[in-house]
């Protein structure tokens, strides 16, 4: 056979066997365990689709909290003050988790139960919430009220500064059986829970004391004037009237049954005293000299006791 014959027969041979590898290729199923092929030179990957993620559990919720007036459901402003305790241990021991003086405050926690304190002045109201991953919202009733004090001589305020406030919460007969608030100033706001109070008034720091009973209400400012009886007097001891006065001059104010009502040493002490009739004492030099005299409501002046034989 000659060359001619055999090279013909050969790459007949070739393209039966390229074929035959063609046909394979369409008809065996791609293994879905493979990975897959990598691309010929020239042509771009595919980029992998992103798989949507799971949503992360919330670890934490927010406490929305609000107050109000009960009775009215008013909402109450300003004057709060909001404490959160958690609850820890199987004895659910009460631990300070948060302390806010916002009106509504939000807070983040993080979920489990807790109890909610709030505070307007001495009226209170607390709650037990439980806080889950959506949060949750609480709004508090107080029966709380306010009160507010000033005092008068006549028509003429008394500073501020010469007022002091007590106020008591009477049980049975006694009016003064637990004191709520003391050292209160004229002007200044006293937020109290609802009911029944015994206010005590002292102008200066002697006898000049008035008492008054008061009502709180819930939602509502009470705003009392008490009307003091009562004058400043400078007690002086001098050799005659108008006189320069002794330096350190001891004086003792009495009532005339004889009990104390004020002391003091100096040239010029003041005292503040209720209307009234009253003897001072002055001392000096191991010498005692005394004076009557008469206090009326708004006269406001000197007190000289003559220092002459007795």
């Amino acid at each position: 056979m000659s060359a001619a014959p055999t090279r013909l027969l050969a790459a007949a041979g070739l393209l039966w066997l390229v074929a035959g590898s063609a046909t394979l290729a369409q008809t065996v199923p791609p293994d879905p365990g493979a990975a897959p092929p990598a691309p010929l030179s020239g042509q771009m990957a595919t980029p992998p689709v992103p798989q949507p993620l799971a949503p992360a559990a919330r670890t934490s919720g927010n406490l929305d909290l609000s107050a109000v007036f009960a009775g009215d459901g008013r909402p109450i402003r300003a004057g709060l003050v909001w404490r959160v305790f958690s609850e820890e241990g199987a004895e659910r021991r009460q631990k300070l988790v948060a302390k806010t003086t916002a009106a509504a405050p939000s807070i983040t926690l993080a979920p489990g139960a807790y109890t909610v304190h709030a505070a307007y002045g001495f009226a209170t109201a607390s709650r037990r919430v439980d806080v889950g991953a959506t949060g949750a919202a609480e709004r508090l009733s107080i029966p709380g009220g306010a009160l507010k004090l000033a005092g008068v001589i006549g028509d003429v305020p008394i500073a501020p500064n010469r007022l002091s406030f007590s106020v008591f919460l009477p049980m049975g007969a006694d009016s003064e059986a637990r004191l709520v608030a003391a050292s209160v100033k004229a002007g200044e706001i006293v937020r109290l829970p609802e009911g029944s109070y015994h206010v005590v008034s002292t102008y200066g720091e002697s006898n000049a004391i008035l008492r008054v009973d008061l009502k709180v209400d819930s939602g509502r400012l009470t705003e009392a004037t008490l009307n003091h009886r009562a004058a400043t007097l400078t007690l002086k001891l001098v050799a005659a009237a108008g006189g320069e006065a002794f330096a350190g001059t001891a004086f003792s104010v009495l009532t005339p049954g004889g009990d104390v009502i004020r002391e003091a040493i100096g040239a010029f002490p003041t005292v503040t005293l209720a209307e009234g009739d009253y003897v001072a004492i002055a001392r000096h030099d191991g010498r005692v000299y005394t004076r009557e005299f008469k206090v009326e409501s708004g006269l406001d002046r000197d007190i000289e006791v003559l220092a002459k034989a007795q």
